[in-house]
């Protein structure tokens, strides 16, 4: 008998059919990755098991039995907690104060902290980790973050952890050592639910995967059973094409040129430059520069000192309104918090940076407004109910479209962009590689970021490679992954 059950579940939000009758089993002493393109309903699915949502038709069963979760408190009595991929913490409060949360010792009408701290230490234990349960959440990295809140699951008691999308925001290193915390809960008897489009992982920790497209269930394999080709068609419904790797036009002018770019504490004496038509790619490790190099670059730095050139025209932005003036553009790292403005609707995050194009006598000329986000929905293949969905309530693939498409609609001739496809699914992948290929060849300029080092030698044309805030080498985009591994770690 399954531990937990999911039987004919349905869910819907305003506009988005999000599950459709999926009936999935989960056993103790399991891993079961949930699989799905985004919007295919898998966080979905995971955040009903949890208590997050309700589900509005079909039923929950624990061993056997309908149980109904009101909320992730009701969820953790009977056995099941969720690891967010956004967490959800109180960070100006310490360890031992979050992980206490609805639950504090006292001592009559005082806080036992002492109890609250050995408490803490006890769960942290359990899982592995030597944390200090005295101090500020917020000062801890997000991998250890992931690892109070796996704690927490743990010591309440929890038989089933709900994981959804947890390496995102990992590097490759605290990824690899998750994996293994979720090899031992393993072989303790939790079941393990893996929310993630993460191949590798898939293949890596997990027993079972379940694929969603569409909100229904394609169907349930045994890892062991299945490829990756197998897995994929299952998700896209189609053949995923092989990645097209163009060389750029060397001959191309340069449009963005950096140099001696520097600023105390993040990064220094950085020069490089970008052609029309090319992608160049900043490789290094988390907390090498990169992130900090294209920020400066658009004006988020006011302590850059340095030269930076687009076009041949000196430019010093000194804030991101300048940068757009010059003609820059900027894809960050995170799109919820700094690239969209999730309360609005996807036709107004794209007409954001040409709001004065669009206006006229101070009001917003909304038939050229929608003309142009249908323009991008269609060049962009934007996947939403219609331009005036919510952008919270798209997937992250669509988010990161959107984000894209508000710089293509401020015609911005250099873009800067970071992480691309984080947290997109393997579909959306290909699509936003084949996207920023068009775009170069279109004539921009395109300086990407990433974590990923095979998505940089699949999309630049040239590679830069950073350690400790210096570029330490520069390299072919075809060079072999072993190399810049070295160059990245200095070994």
């Amino acid at each position: 008998m399954a531990l937990l059950s999911a039987q004919n579940v349905s869910k819907s939000f305003p506009g988005v059919r999000a599950l459709s009758g999926v009936s999935v089993d989960f056993q103790a002493g399991s891993v079961h990755a949930l699989m799905g393109e985004n919007g295919a309903g898998k966080s979905t699915l995971g955040k009903i098991l949890a208590g997050v949502h309700r589900p509005d038709g079909g039923e929950i069963l624990w061993e056997g039995k309908p149980v109904r979760f009101g909320n992730p408190r009701d969820a953790l009595r009977t056995g099941v907690a969720i690891v967010h991929q956004e967490l959800l913490f109180a960070e100006n409060l310490t360890v031992a104060d979050n992980l206490s949360l609805g639950d504090l010792p006292n001592k009559g009408p005082w806080i036992d902290e002492r109890a609250m701290i050995d408490r803490a230490a006890a769960w942290l234990a359990e899982v592995g980790s030597n944390i200090d349960p005295r101090v500020r959440l917020g000062d801890l990295s997000v991998s250890k973050q992931q690892l109070v809140q796996i704690a927490g699951g743990v010591g309440r008691g929890a038989k089933v952890l709900v994981f959804d999308e947890p390496t995102a925001a990992l590097s490759n290193v605290e990824a690899l050592r998750l994996l293994d915390l979720i090899r031992r809960l393993r072989a303790d008897g939790i079941a393990c639910i893996y929310v993630s489009h993460r191949l590798d992982e898939i293949f890596a920790v997990c027993d079972e995967v379940t694929v969603l497209r569409d909100g229904e269930k394609v169907g349930t394999r045994a890892v062991a059973d299945t490829s990756r080709a197998d897995l994929v068609r299952m998700m896209i419904g189609r053949e995923l094409g092989e990645a097209v790797e163009t060389a750029a036009d060397a001959t191309g002018a340069v449009r963005l040129r950096v140099s001696g770019l520097s600023s105390r504490g993040k990064f220094s004496d950085i020069s490089l430059q970008v052609r029309a038509g090319e992608i160049v790619g900043l490789a290094g490790l988390v907390g090498a520069g990169r992130t900090e190099v294209v920020e400066a670059i658009f004006g988020l730095d006011p302590h850059v000192k340095g030269t930076i050139e687009i076009d041949g025209k000196k430019v010093s932005p000194g804030s991101p309104a300048e940068a757009m003036a010059a003609g820059f553009g900027l894809v960050p790292e995170d799109r919820k918090r700094h690239g969209l403005v999730l309360g609005m609707s996807a036709r107004a995050n794209i007409s954001l940076p040409i709001l004065q194009r669009l206006a006229k006598s101070g009001w917003i000329n909304e038939r050229q407004e929608s003309s142009l986000a249908d323009v991008y929905f269609q060049r962009l293949r934007v996947k939403a109910p219609s331009q005036l969905a919510i952008a919270k309530g798209l997937s992250g693939g669509n988010q990161q479209k959107l984000v894209i498409a508000k710089w293509l609609a401020a015609d911005a001739n250099v873009l800067l962009i970071d992480e691309p496809t984080r947290g997109v699914d393997v579909g959306a992948k290909a699509e936003i590689h084949a996207l920023l290929r068009e775009l170069a060849a279109s004539g921009k300029a395109i300086l990407v970021v990433s974590s990923d080092l095979p998505e940089l030698r699949t999309i630049a044309d040239r590679l830069i490679v950073m350690r400790e805030g210096r570029a330490v080498a520069e390299n072919s985009g075809r060079t072999e992954e072993e190399t810049i591994m070295r160059q990245m770690t200095g070994v």
